[in-house]
């Protein structure tokens, strides 16, 4: 899997701020995928409470992947 190229890094204590937060990153995200049109959105659950979310050029454009790692 190729790295993150823009990514934000989540750390959460209950699932009603893990929602909230990856909106909010997401939403960033395609804001800034926009602008190029080449990379997709990949959230990846790194461990319980820990995520990342960012643009990817493994998800094609317009597209939001999870991984659990």
């Amino acid at each position: 899997m190729a790295p993150l190229l823009s990514s934000i890094d989540i750390h959460v204590t209950s699932r009603r701020a893990l929602d909230e937060r990856l909106e909010v990153a997401v939403k960033k995200l395609q804001d800034l995928a926009i602008l190029t049109g080449t990379h997709g959105i990949l959230v990846a659950r790194n461990k319980p409470g820990h995520y990342t979310a960012g643009l990817s050029d493994q998800v094609p454009f317009g597209l939001t992947r999870e991984v659990i790692r």
